[in-house]
């Protein structure tokens, strides 16, 4: 399936979740926020939210500075 993340066309496997998203962009170990479809989805949602073809997904990652 297609989806666009942050603008930019990604191809991902039919049934695949925001967490074989998360570990497809290497995002295991950062902090970072996910939007699908404008809707913010929790991290406890991660597993079980399923993507579909067409989705809008937007990551934030938080960036630490001083």
């Amino acid at each position: 399936m297609q989806i666009k993340v942050n603008g930019e066309s990604l191809e991902l496997a039919d049934n695949a979740t925001i967490s074989v998203l998360v570990t497809q962009m290497l995002l295991e170990d950062q902090r970072y926020a996910i939007e699908v479809n404008e809707e913010i989805i929790s991290r406890s949602q991660h597993v079980t939210h399923f993507l579909s073809d067409g989705d809008q997904v937007e990551v934030v990652q938080a960036i630490g500075g001083g």
